[in-house]
C-alpha cells in the first residue's frame, strides 16, 4: 500500500534529492570529501574570485555555515581568501594549487555519478528533467 505522503510533487523531489545525495555522499568519501566542499571547488574552478555571498547562493548553503566551511577549506590548503581590489571589505576566495588538485580528482567521480542517472533515464528524459526542474528554481 502506498503511503498517502508518496501522492506529493513535494515528497518526491525530496526524496530523489535524498537519493541522489546520498549516492554522491558515498562516492566521494573515499577521496574524504563532503557533497558541499565539492560544490565549492567545482564553482571557485571556474568562477574565480567569487564573494562568500555570491558563492552561497551559488553553492546552495547559507551564509554562517559556509564561512565554517571555507574555514577548514583554508586550513586544509584548498582556498585561499582575498582582500577585494575595489572594496577592501569585500573578501574573495581562490582555489588554490592544491584545491584544483582536488578538484581534478574528483570530477570524474560526480561525473560519474551524472553519466549513471542519464544511463537509467535516457538522454531525452534528462533533458525534460532539466527544463523542469530549472522551471522551479
Amino acid at each position: 500500500m502506498k503511503n498517502p505522503i508518496e501522492s506529493y510533487i513535494s515528497y518526491t523531489l525530496a526524496a530523489a534529492h535524498r537519493a541522489v545525495h546520498q549516492s554522491l555522499t558515498s562516492a566521494l568519501k573515499d577521496h574524504g570529501v563532503q557533497v558541499e566542499v565539492w560544490r565549492v571547488l567545482e564553482t571557485l574552478d571556474s568562477q574565480s574570485g567569487l564573494t562568500m555571498g555570491e558563492l552561497a547562493k551559488v553553492v546552495l548553503m547559507n551564509p554562517p555555515t559556509l564561512t565554517k566551511m571555507v574555514d577548514r577549506m583554508v586550513m586544509d590548503g584548498l582556498v585561499h581568501r582575498q582582500i577585494g581590489k575595489s572594496d577592501q571589505r569585500q573578501v574573495n576566495l581562490m582555489l588554490t594549487d592544491l584545491g584544483r588538485k582536488r578538484m581534478a580528482q574528483i570530477r570524474d567521480v560526480v561525473q560519474s555519478q551524472d553519466d549513471a542517472i542519464c544511463s537509467m533515464l535516457g538522454e531525452s528524459e534528462v533533458a525534460k528533467l532539466t527544463d523542469i526542474l530549472g522551471r522551479l528554481i
